[in-house]
């Protein structure tokens, strides 16, 4: 018999931040072309946006991440904050 336990951590599991994910809706440079690449990288890159842009950025990733319960694979505004508040501290990939 296996006993389940819920707590925090049942609550947001551990988040692959190697998936691919799609950031949309920000500038690059004269178009908005959404840009493909790890999770943890658009995160790092949205938290770089200023303000504006960061309310209108689209984040999809490649399968649902789980914060606080709700599993989701489009994060928008305050949903890709609760991501970054989740972010590693420092990854290889940062330069």
């Amino acid at each position: 018999m296996t006993e389940a336990t819920w707590g925090e951590s049942a609550k947001t599991p551990e988040i692959n931040w190697r998936m691919s994910a799609s950031l949309e809706n920000v500038p690059r440079g004269d178009s908005d072309v959404a840009e493909v690449t790890n999770l943890e990288r658009a995160v790092r890159d949205w938290r770089e946006l200023d303000p504006q842009h960061q309310a209108a950025a689209v984040l999809t990733v490649e399968h649902p991440v789980q914060i606080d319960g709700a599993s989701s694979t489009t994060f928008a505004g305050e949903s890709i904050a609760a991501l970054a508040d989740h972010l590693p501290a420092s990854s290889p990939t940062e330069e």
